[in-house]
């Protein structure tokens, strides 16, 4: 037997889990276990400022990259929920594009 057929027999290991697990969890700090919860508390937790400061949509963004990084371990039923949050939040920011702006004073 040659050196790249005993290679090729050998069964794969697993991969390690990946550093992004921690961006969602430590460096923008959304409570634990918000996407195990309902769609319209995802998104209003995820809008709000003490969760993302940089308004709504940078929750949109935390929350489409949770749903990418989970890939095929989500359920059918939660991607479900999580894109149901995600079209809560496009709506929250479709809503806002549509105010007036506010002017301010001496104008």
């Amino acid at each position: 037997m040659s050196a790249r057929t005993i290679r090729a027999t050998r069964p794969r290991r697993r991969q390690k889990k990946l550093w992004v697990h921690t961006v969602t969890t430590v460096s923008t700090s959304p409570p634990e276990g918000l996407f195990t919860r309902d769609a319209r508390t995802i998104a209003r937790t995820l809008a709000s400022r003490r969760v993302s400061p940089g308004g709504v949509t940078s929750g949109l963004r935390m929350l489409l990259f949770f749903i990418n990084r989970a890939g095929r371990g989500l359920t059918r039923a939660r991607r479900a929920e999580l894109l149901k949050a995600k079209h809560l939040m496009q709506a929250m920011i479709a809503g806002r594009r549509d105010e007036p702006r506010r002017q301010g004073k001496g104008r």
